[in-house]
């Protein structure tokens, strides 16, 4: 089994990985860390976006059928071991806890939600089932006067959705659940096994395969952590919080770009938009449960990757008014998403952080900026997930 532990992962400027027998070409080079000779191209890709733009800092790691090829950090205020807020990429990773749930047979994607939660079967949510409900279908993006941030994680957070009327018949039409997606995954993870999916997360997936990625960030970790950086616009419209994007973005309690800057909302590993680590972390977790690690079977086995992985739902998005694609919580590849082959799997945050795992080449991939910035097509993350896929394609 890998080693593991929560330690961070071995950064270095060694000019020869271990791993691998590559020349580390650091010193001619932007970026600091591994790129082995077959990933030249995305380093230097990389490097250009350091170079094109002083104020810019982003780490990036990429995972080939189980071996690290790329880890790469760059820019100003972000040092290799440092982690930061990856927004809705904390989606992805609790995912995972679903996902081992469905392989234990603990949570049946076709039965219904109220079956593991009674309280949920009100105002004609009986018949939806756990897999409509992790692919956004619910019509529950958000409750009237919003949630208290400390109050995400707790029971009473779970109660007063499942109370809720959808705000569109379930399984009718899908919209993004930007927050309330973390409170479903959470509640039928403790109804199904009894576990916070915070806690089941540490036990069988961050401390067994030493993922630098956290749900629920420690003390002793803190002094790694890094703000993220954006900026406000302040030509921001008001945001009515009864519209749908004012209930789905918890207006007026929160701000969203502020929710990892936030210790409280780093010590609870909030599953939707809480989840503290780096890019080699979400890299080592997409690999882990794919292709597993240095000869290390996967945790997930085919049939399961199969399962969550499938597309559910594509279309216009009933919140935000833009084309979205879904699996169960994992995104999918779409033409205004464009971040993998049609098999790949994997979620975006806010600030346009980015891990997925894409099955059709081998990969691991995770890229997280200092700064958030924008995402979606063209987009940095783009980019790179591009050019790492013709890397992988010219190595197979």
């Amino acid at each position: 089994m890998p080693a593991g532990a929560g330690a961070a992962p071995g950064w270095g400027k060694a000019t020869t990985s271990v791993e691998t027998g590559a020349v580390d070409t650091s010193a001619q080079s932007l970026s600091t860390g591994l790129a082995t000779p077959e990933f030249t191209g995305v380093r230097e890709l990389f490097d250009s976006f350091l170079s094109d733009d002083p104020g810019y800092s982003a780490q990036l790691s990429v995972y080939l059928r189980g071996t690290k090829m790329v880890d790469l950090c760059g820019g100003p205020g972000f040092a290799p071991g440092d982690i930061t807020g990856t927004y809705s990429c904390s989606k992805g990773v609790a995912a995972f806890v679903i996902a081992l749930l469905v392989q234990d047979g603990r949570l049946d994607l076709d039965r219904t939600v109220a079956s593991y939660w009674p309280e949920f079967a009100v105002h004609g949510k009986d018949r939806l089932t756990v897999r409509q409900a992790l692919s956004h279908q619910a019509g529950l993006p958000g409750v009237v006067g919003g949630f208290p941030l400390a109050e995400f994680t707790m029971p009473d957070a779970a109660r007063r959705l499942a109370a809720s009327a959808p705000l569109w018949r379930p399984g009718t039409a899908f919209g993004y659940h930007t927050l309330t997606m973390g409170i479903l995954m959470e509640e039928l993870c403790r109804r199904t096994s009894g576990m916070p999916l915070q806690g089941l997360y540490d036990q069988r997936i961050r401390r067994p395969w030493g993922i630098d990625f956290f749900l629920g960030l420690p003390e002793d970790q803190e002094p790694r952590y890094r703000e993220v950086l954006y900026d406000p616009d302040p030509a921001q419209p008001w945001l009515d919080p009864l519209s749908l994007d004012g209930l789905g973005s918890n207006a007026p309690v929160s701000t969203i770009m502020e929710l990892p800057n936030h210790r409280a909302v780093r010590a609870a590993g909030m599953s939707a938009a809480g989840g503290v680590g780096s890019a080699e972390g979400m890299a080592r977790l997409y690999a882990a449960a794919t292709t597993g690690l240095d000869g290390t079977p996967a945790f997930l086995s085919p049939a399961t990757i199969d399962l969550m992985a499938a597309e559910q739902v594509w279309g216009l998005d009933r919140c935000s008014g833009a084309d979205n694609a879904f699996a169960v919580v994992f995104m999918k590849p779409q033409p205004g998403r464009n971040f993998g082959s049609h098999l790949a799997f994997g979620h975006e945050g806010a600030n346009a952080a980015l891990g997925f795992a894409d099955p059709g080449y081998g990969l691991g991939f995770g890229y997280v900026p200092r700064r958030s910035e924008e995402g979606r097509t063209g987009g940095r993350a783009q980019r790179l997930s591009a050019a790492v896929r013709r890397a992988a394609h010219a190595a197979s």
